[in-house]
């Protein structure tokens, strides 16, 4: 009889805890009790994997010592510039430890030595032992290690399947001949993580040619002399360096440990231990894996309490003292006076249990996103033949699971491998493609309260791409896909026929990214009409942090990987096809899976909206918004091409004279452009620093921070810095604009984003016209090219003045500032003569420069090295300042420490229309962290407050223009501006209307104030 099989794995535990943490990082899992425990879970679930699975005879987990190693020794550098230990690591891992002491695994640890050698020496006793052994880690370096019966196990990750990696897949991933020359190719590429150098200007393929070339590091070095080139010389300069990272790359095979097979033997597990644990945790879907869904014995006293683990001493973060979300009950939201009298119906904020800061459009161009974490249980299908729509079968769900997708935190408790997808779930998706089952159709679309669709389309840009198709879902498994040809009239007459399902107002239109599909439906002349539920907006209102890619979201609560858009059309790049090149059933399968995972999103998210007392803010300013930047962005902007021109000449010159100055100082020309030489000429010639930075390939840094703290004293700092602004002007703005002009409607249509600054300001992209300069004279000269539609029209700029500190007056009620603003004083003349004990009429220039700087710096957070820095001013003077202005303007200070502490409470901060912002952070022990969540409990709730009060603005200003059938068009927003194509008879009326509307969107108690210009150009109107 053949003897059994001896499988032994060995976990390298560290780098496993720090997949987990970075995999779980955009979506953490956070217990009732504060405590992120992503890491303890991502931990588990591969370790799970592997005792069902592979079921290893024995199994150790190694850690690192906390002590130094002998390759500090070597190099004292070693390590040096990794970044402290993420404080939920330090929480997390000594929890891991006493989970795997309860399930009596041994952990292997031993001072002076890294988890890497000591797994190494283990791994090839075992080898000898007849063992078959698995190194599980995501660790690269292991390669080294690999023989005939030492294997590397990297786990499912992302959605990808576990690897077993031999000897052959380790030469193949380095294309090297053997693999002991895994540590050549180490020691000449480094490894920025543990800072190991390596030889500069060797990247990877450099090194595969070098060492298949010559064989070894040591052999390199001796035939230097056939090399060429700065290779050569590298190679010559940092021999040394080279040799050394090659040892510090290499696992030492000789640390003192004994291989004992029997403490390695996998046993039963201490059940009540274990028990209590992963109920401390609040694993309870993991504790039933493990222990049985009958597993009843009463839990332990806290585990963490009474069984700490060995290396206890090594963690300065014990779970214990883990911060909580210690809610404030009693505490009511800060709330400005005259917030009760909002014109829409919202309800105050109230507390709220801390939420997880948990998961995140799938965007036309589908790009996969991978996640950490899955979610419900599959939902209960039942195959029926129906009569009630065109086709036969559908596919009905009762009561689907994800309807309800935040019981207990339990949403994630899924392999990554064992997610649903298209082939594995029941549907029923179908090809629409007559004029009778397109009648059918839009029948029985009629008859629904609420429907999904999305388009397919020839490109993502929305304005240039044609329709191709359209997909409906209005129950979960079933959808229909309707072609639309490439003739424009045969299109336009398919589009005609759904018309009214678009157009009627008692239909709930359901979609992700909606503002895309109102764009291509209004060039086929829809307009779509009826209640909007966009699932990108839902979850960036429910996670503003977090990403709302639709093929994360369905992974993360839906348990499902929709099929890749790659996957139809090939890759990026010349190849690539566009939709209406790829086989019609292929589009039916992903357009089907489009509208009905969306239809399924708006399910599971609508519940949360409610919960978190986001639906008004949902239904009232998001969703309408959607419609307002739908047509600002088909609007588009004109350009004055010319005026680009003929500013792209000036610049051209600017930049040459600039140049020259800068050779003339430095005694020499040379390319400014090379931060090498740049470097060598700033540091090594002219010595303007003597302790200059360099980064790790050995150059010195000649970054933007670098210069302005040089630009004082060395003239030549400064004028780098402006040839530098010059050639952004240049290349990124005035030559690049006009390329981006549509060829259809020969103006420019930027995209606004609504689901990116987590504070609810909208930005924007190709181009990004909220990023223009207006500090320097010829940034501002870019807003003379953005010039009106005809010469009936002016462009007229409409800009809120000094909103953010007008909130922060009405929400903290100070009264010096109250007063200030309703009587039209200067707010800054008024904080100067506060802060400087001198009267208004005595205040200079300087103070009022001092005043303005910590009025603003004020709201986020400044510290006097802030200020100092900004006044160039002492440390101590900053000081004082700020000092003075907290005397003086006391409720401001009591507002701030109000905002953080309700903020320590409820675990976020919101806006006066209950707009969120989580902030995990703000009971952290790490300062750093702490003190950042803290800026921003103070400051979110204002910026976030100024967004709404724009967004409402921009709504209602939108209605008035529509309702009074205006020929003047907004085209744009940036930051607290909109700008408008002003048809010249319209003018009065417009001004007075928007001015009116803008003061009074949300009422506070404080006047708000607009600046309206108007002129041949946006400069000139602003």
């Amino acid at each position: 009889m053949a003897k059994p099989q001896k499988k032994l794995f060995l976990l390298d535990a560290l780098a496993l805890i720090y997949r987990a943490h970075f995999a779980f990082s955009k979506a953490p899992r956070i217990s009732s009790r504060g405590v992120n425990t992503s890491a303890i879970f991502g931990f588990m679930n591969a370790m799970i994997e592997v005792l069902s699975k592979e079921k290893p005879t024995h199994i150790g987990v190694a850690f690192d010592s906390s002590k130094k190693t002998f390759r500090h020794e070597q190099f004292p550098m070693y390590k040096a510039t990794r970044q402290s230990q993420p404080e939920d690591i330090s929480v997390a891992t000594p929890y891991i430890k006493q989970i795997i002491e309860a399930m009596h695994i041994p952990i292997l640890i031993m001072d002076g030595y890294e988890a890497d050698d000591i797994i190494g020496t283990i791994a090839k006793k075992a080898a000898r032992a007849d063992f078959e052994v698995y190194m599980m880690t995501p660790d690269k370096d292991y390669g080294q290690l690999v023989e005939e019966h030492v294997h590397i196990y990297k786990p499912a990750f992302m959605g990808k399947p576990a690897e077993k990696l031999g000897v052959p897949e380790v030469l193949e991933r380095w294309q090297i001949e053997r693999i002991e020359q895994v540590t050549d190719m180490l020691g000449l590429v480094g490894d920025s993580v543990d800072n190991i150098p390596g030889i500069p200007g060797i990247g990877e393929k450099t090194a595969q040619k070098l060492i298949a070339d010559f064989g070894s590091v040591e052999n390199l070095i001796a035939s230097a002399d056939q090399l060429k080139g700065k290779l050569k010389e590298n190679v010559v300069n940092f021999a040394e360096q080279g040799m050394l990272s090659k040892q510090l790359a290499t696992i030492h095979l000789d640390v003192p440990v004994d291989f004992n097979e029997d403490r390695l033997r996998h046993t039963e597990y201490d059940k009540p231990r274990l028990a209590a644990l992963l109920d401390e945790l609040e694993f309870r879907q993991m504790k039933t894996r493990l222990l049985g869904g009958t597993y009843d014995e009463k839990p332990l006293p806290t585990a963490f309490q009474n069984n700490p683990p060995a290396q206890m001493n090594l963690f300065d973060s014990p779970a214990d003292q883990a911060p909580a979300f210690l809610p404030f009950p009693n505490m009511s939201a800060v709330k400005p006076s005259g917030a009760d009298d909002l014109p829409f119906d919202f309800d105050s904020a109230s507390p709220a249990a801390a939420q997880p800061a948990d998961k995140p459009k799938r965007t036309k161009v589908k790009a996969p996103v991978a996640s950490a974490s899955a979610a419900t249980p599959d939902a209960v299908t039942d195959t029926k033949t129906t009569d009630d729509a065109p086709g036969a079968t559908v596919t009905e769900t009762s009561e689907p699971a994800y309807l309800d997708v935040f019981p207990d935190y339990e949403i994630d408790e899924v392999q990554p491998e064992r997610r649903k997808n298209i082939l594995s779930v029941i549907h029923d998706y179908r090809l629409v493609d007559t004029a009778e089952l397109r009648a059918s159709l839009v029948h029985y679309l009629g008859l629904q309260s609420s429907l999904c669709f999305d388009s397919e389309t020839t490109a993502i840009d929305p304005v240039e791409a044609d329709l191709v198709g359209l997909s409906f879902a209005y129950r979960p498994g079933e959808a229909f896909y309707v072609p639309v040809p490439d003739d424009r009239a045969e299109a336009q007459a398919i589009v005609d026929q759904f018309k009214p399902v678009f157009e009627n107002a008692a239909i709930e239109k359901i979609g992700q990214n909606l503002k895309y599909d109102l764009l291509m439906l209004k060039k086929y002349g829809v307009e779509v009409q009826g209640k909007l539920f966009d699932t990108m907006i839902a979850h960036y209102l429910i996670e503003p942090e977090m990403r709302h890619n639709m093929d994360m979201m369905a992974m993360t609560y839906l348990n499902y990987q929709p099929v890749e858009i790659e996957a139809l059309i090939g890759k990026k790049g010349k190849g690539q096809l566009t939709m209406r090149d790829v086989d019609v059933q292929k589009i039916v399968e992903y357009a089907g899976e489009d509208a009905d995972i969306t239809l399924q999103l708006r399910n599971a998210f609508a519940p949360r909206l409610e919960k978190d007392s986001l639906h008004k803010l949902f239904d009232q300013v998001e969703m309408p918004l959607v419609q307002v930047l739908a047509d600002l962005e088909l609007e588009g902007i004109t350009l004055d091409t010319n005026a680009l021109a003929e500013l792209s000449a000036i610049l051209e010159v600017d930049m040459r004279q600039v140049q020259q100055e800068i050779f003339q100082i430095a005694g020499e020309s040379f390319n400014i452009g090379s931060p090498k030489q740049l470097g060598e000429v700033l540091f090594d010639k002219l010595k303007l620093d003597k302790n200059a930075k360099k980064t790790r390939t050995g150059q010195y840094a000649t970054g933007e921070e670098i210069l302005s703290k040089l630009e004082e004293e060395h003239e030549i700092a400064r004028k780098i810095l402006d040839y530098r602004e010059l050639i952004k002007l240049k290349n990124t703005y005035v030559d690049a604009l006009p390329l981006l002009i549509s060829k259809r409607t020969g103006r420019i249509h930027t995209s606004f984003n609504q689901a990116v600054a987590s504070t609810g300001r909208l930005s924007s992209a190709n181009p990004n016209l909220q990023n223009i300069p207006i500090r320097t004279p010829r940034g501002q000269e870019i807003r003379k090219a953005f010039v009106p539609r005809g010469p009936e029209f002016l462009i007229m700029s409409a800009d809120y003045s000094q909103i953010e500190l007008r909130i922060m007056a009405a929400f903290s009620g100070d009264q010096t500032m109250l007063d200030a603003f309703n009587n039209n004083v200067d707010i800054h003349t008024q904080t100067a003569s506060k802060v400087f004990h001198v009267g208004l009429g005595d205040v200079t220039s300087d103070m009022r420069r001092k005043a303005k700087t910590i009025n603003f710096g004020i709201i986020y957070g400044i510290s006097s090295f802030g200020l100092s820095q900004r006044l160039k001013i002492p440390r101590k003077e900053a000081a004082q300042i700020i000092d003075e202005y907290f005397t003086e303007f006391p409720a401001i200070k009591a507002y701030m420490d109000q905002s953080v502490e309700k903020a320590r409470g409820f675990g976020y901060a919101e806006t006066i229309l209950g707009r969120r912002r989580y902030l995990r952070d703000i009971n952290s022990r790490n300062v750093t962290d702490r003190m950042f969540a803290e800026r921003n409990a103070v400051n979110a709730p204002i910026q976030g407050s100024a967004a709404d009060m724009l967004k409402i603005a921009m709504i209602q200003i939108h209605d008035f223009m529509r309702r009074e059938k205006l020929k003047s068009k907004m085209i744009l927003t940036v930051h607290d501006e909109l700008v408008f194509d002003a048809h010249r008879d319209e003018l009065d009326l417009l001004r007075e209307h928007v001015d009116h509307i803008m003061k009074n969107a949300i009422p506070m108690g404080v006047q708000m104030e607009t600046g309206i210009g108007v002129g041949e150009n946006w400069l000139v109107a602003h």
